[in-house]
């Protein structure tokens, strides 16, 4: 049986650190997590099973208490500018310095952190010099350490992936610059957190740089057309000599919800061939079997599609893990989801917001506009749809897998949450989703939520349209179950 680690893990609150502590954790590990601000990790169904520890590796001082007893430290910390004047790869080399340095001074184990592929020889872009860089400063520390080298990682949620995703549903045809056809070799989400869970105990990885990599060698325009084909897209590809990583940038800009900054070095690094030359990872981790691009797309995409536990996954990591989405109404995208959010404070129980919102639909109505309401169901009759005559099994309580005029209701617990996904005819996917959060004053938080992953530019453009009418009946229709609730 593999030994029991204390870990340390920083980047928590990102995309792969936010990963893999809970797989730590399903593996009997110990866990403590570093971060700047500990409060951005409420919400986090694991906050409560790790150690946490507020500290900043800009800031030695900080970072004292935070390696006492560790065995295994995770450094999984970047920063990302497109700005030429930005110190980014000064702050990079700064964070590693401290982190080395305390390591060092607690005498751990083991570094274990994930940068960048890419060959030493091939002018690479600054943003993934500072990576390989970085991986050479942790080691002056004197401890050993296990570098693991990737590519673009294949998620819901990763900034690469999620760059090529907006622009292939987005656009019907795209001009696409020379960086479209260099090589690329992608790797799942799920073989990278194989990775660094398999080297804690693996010896062959102490010291090594390890490159890894999906089964699939391919172009970035065929990791479009590969995604195109598998959500049953024509995607039309003109190539074109020169757009320089700035107009780049500024056109993901504004077909993606990646600002430009972060848009540039992702670019600027897409110039690199970046692929495995190095086959040590299949001799030092025999048992973990590298998926194809079009296998880790379909996984992705699993969570938009499959079960509810999948999807809550998923947009509990985007939504709820911090506490700086309060606004009373929020519109943002997130991995492939439009979503559209309102917050309102009761003074009722969470019971009886949770009744009020549960006894939507059949006899009672949505309390606001019932007449658009009803008027959409017509409307998706006639293009084939199931229309607004289900009503309710019955009209007070709700189960899994219940009809509710035209939605399907996904998930439903006591007190807390409603979840229901639209079956009318819609150029994506819907839902509609109502929590009941208890507050300290004895009131609740309503948080009324509808997600779109809209099919193509047809899907965005329904989105959009729609957004005017939703303004007017979402929020009505929140005031209207907090109101009905209150008189409860």
């Amino acid at each position: 049986m593999a030994d029991k680690k204390f870990c340390l893990v920083t980047g928590a609150t990102g995309y792969i650190g936010g990963r893999l502590v809970p797989r730590l954790l399903e593996e009997g590990h110990r866990v403590r997590v570093l971060s700047r601000n500990i409060d951005r990790l409420d919400g986090r169904p694991w906050a409560e099973k790790v150690d946490l520890v507020e500290a900043d590796v800009l800031e030695p001082a900080t970072l004292e208490n935070a390696f006492e007893k560790i065995d295994v430290a995770y450094y999984l910390i970047h920063s990302m500018s497109g700005n030429e004047n930005a110190d980014f790869h000064k702050r990079d080399m700064r964070a590693a310095t401290n982190f080395g340095d305390a390591a060092n001074k607690h005498n751990i184990g083991r570094i274990i952190y994930l940068g960048g592929l890419g060959d030493d020889n091939d002018q690479l872009s600054k943003h993934l010099s500072s990576r390989q860089q970085t991986g050479k400063v942790l080691r002056k520390s004197g401890i050993p350490v296990t570098e693991f080298r990737a590519a673009i990682v294949v998620g819901s949620g990763s900034k690469s992936f999620e760059m090529i995703r907006y622009l292939t549903d987005r656009l019907p045809a795209m001009i696409c610059p020379s960086w479209v056809y260099s090589k690329v070799q992608p790797i799942a989400i799920r073989n990278v957190l194989q990775y660094l869970t398999a080297a804690i105990n693996n010896e062959k990885s102490k010291g090594a740089i390890i490159e890894i990599g999906g089964s699939s060698v391919i172009t970035y325009a065929q990791m479009m057309q590969i995604y195109a084909d598998i959500n049953g897209l024509k995607r039309l590809l003109i190539p074109v000599p020169v757009l320089s990583p700035g107009l780049s940038s500024h056109w993901v800009h504004w077909m993606t919800p990646l600002p430009a900054s972060l848009a540039r070095p992702l670019i600027e690094g897409l110039k690199n061939d970046v692929v495995v030359k190095d086959q040590r990872a299949h001799e030092i981790f025999p048992d973990i079997e590298p998926l194809s691009y079009a296998k880790a797309v379909k996984l992705a995409i699993t969570r938009l599609t499959t079960t509810e536990d999948e999807i809550e996954t998923t947009w509990n990591d985007a939504l709820l893990s911090s506490k700086g989405d309060e606004q009373p109404v929020t519109l943002k995208s997130k991995q492939g989801l439009n979503i559209e959010r309102r917050i309102r404070t009761v003074d009722a129980t969470p019971q009886q917001v949770f009744d009020t919102f549960t006894g939507l639909g059949g006899k009672t109505g949505w309390l606001a506009f019932n007449w658009a309401w009803k008027l959409r169901g017509i409307i998706d009759r006639l293009v084939g749809g199931v229309g607004f005559r289900r009503g309710r099994r019955d009209a007070n309580e709700l189960r899994v897998g219940d009809a509710l005029d035209f939605w399907r209701v996904e998930a439903v617990k006591e007190e807390e949450l409603l979840r229901l996904r639209a079956e009318m005819k819609v150029p994506g996917k819907a839902w509609l989703e109502f929590q009941s959060i208890e507050l300290k004053d004895g009131k609740t938080k309503l948080v009324q939520t509808a997600y779109f992953a809209p099919k193509g530019l047809l899907g965005l453009l329904y989105w959009y349209s729609l957004y005017p009418f939703h303004a007017i009946i979402f929020s009505t229709m929140i005031n209207s179950i907090a109101e009905h609730a209150e008189l409860k």
